[in-house]
């Protein structure tokens, strides 16, 4: 792969984008690049949380497998977007696995060495707190939809989730969706199949495309609450 303009990647994040040029080359100065191919593992579920990551190019999933083995789909991240950074600032292990989807390269900074610049620059931190407390809010939400939602419900919210990130065409399979919606296949196939027939979602082979944005937004709502 062709090297990398660390300060173009370095501005398109969201807590490093109004910094002044010498603050992105300074923090520049602190990355490594990390190059992966597809199905290789940034960091591992458990591992001691010592970098996070802002990713360059590619698309990285982040997992986390049950205590029967099965594997949970917790969260995509497309280029220009970090991983890894709540662990890292909570000195804690990684509580999921970040996997490369397809070829990636990302920037990695250590949890020492960032730590050391925010001393320096406190509306940088103020900027993390602020994009970590809109992260475990989607976190929670998202373990909230696991326990108390009906799966239709569940799906739907998976599927507003990718279409947010990917668009309406979304290259998945149904065992894709099964996986991140926390449901069997048998049941995503029949789920699946009532909003193919009501016109809300098209089925092709690896990919599904969503037809109807709202019918879909007020399925993922839920019936109204009294």
């Amino acid at each position: 792969m062709v090297p990398i303009n660390r300060t173009h990647i370095l501005k398109q994040s969201l807590i490093f984008s109004a910094l002044e040029a010498k603050e992105i080359e300074e923090i520049a100065r602190l990355c490594a690049e990390r190059q992966l191919q597809a199905g290789e593992f940034f960091f591992w579920d458990g591992d001691p949380a010592a970098w996070f990551f802002l990713l360059a190019e590619g698309k990285v999933k982040v997992i986390k497998n049950s205590t029967q083995g099965k594997e949970f789909i917790v969260a995509f991240f497309e280029p220009g977007e970090m991983f890894g950074e709540v662990a890292v600032f909570e000195n804690r292990p990684y509580p999921a696995s970040a996997q490369a989807v397809k070829d990636s390269v990302a920037l990695g900074i250590k949890r020492e060495d960032f730590l050391g610049f925010l001393s320096k620059r406190p509306e940088v931190a103020l900027r993390i707190i602020n994009v970590l407390s809109g992260r475990l809010r989607m976190a929670a939400g998202r373990m909230g939809d696991l326990a108390g939602e009906r799966v239709e419900q569940r799906l739907a919210r998976t599927l507003l989730m990718l279409s947010s990130k990917l668009g309406s065409s979304l290259p998945f399979t149904r065992q894709d969706i099964a996986d991140m919606s926390g449901t069997t296949i048998e049941t995503a196939i029949r789920v699946l199949s009532g909003l193919n027939a009501r016109k809300i979602t098209r089925s092709a082979r690896g990919k599904i495309v969503i037809l109807d944005d709202l019918k879909l937004r007020l399925l993922a709502e839920g019936p109204p609450k009294v």
